[in-house]
């Protein structure tokens, strides 16, 4: 019995998939694969390639930023912040490389700023305690 996989982006699906006999992510662990048969599991992906094999479509593959992997039965659901399709390898990672994890960088020097900050406002508010 294949699976039916969904990618989802925050406000559409980004693909629709039945008839998929396998299915290979990455996760924050490493890369993992999915057979129909593989009970039901939850993953938290990591920016990565997905590669699905259909029975007509042969394997696709798909740039996918950070999200979340749940089977549940046959049906596969994979939900991203972003995802890219594309026929070139090469093309794919570039993306991932360029677009997924350079933003993951700029979220770590937004929230380190914020730190900096939260920890200056924590500071005076004890000296303003103590003073």
């Amino acid at each position: 019995m294949p699976m039916q996989l969904e990618i989802l982006l925050p406000f559409r699906v980004f693909a629709s998939e039945t008839g998929v006999l396998r299915i290979v992510a990455q996760s924050l662990q490493g890369s993992f694969g999915l057979l129909p048969r593989r009970r039901d599991c939850v993953a938290a992906l990591a920016p990565g390639i997905l590669v699905y094999e259909t029975r007509e479509g042969g394997e696709r593959w798909v740039a996918v930023d950070e999200g979340v992997l749940v089977k549940a039965g046959p049906q596969v659901t994979v939900s991203v912040r972003r995802a890219i399709a594309g026929d070139d390898l090469h093309r794919l990672r570039a993306a991932v490389d360029k677009e997924f994890l350079a933003i993951d960088e700029q979220e770590q020097t937004v929230r380190s700023a914020l730190v900096r900050l939260e920890s200056g406002f924590v500071r005076r508010f004890v000296d303003l305690q103590h003073g």
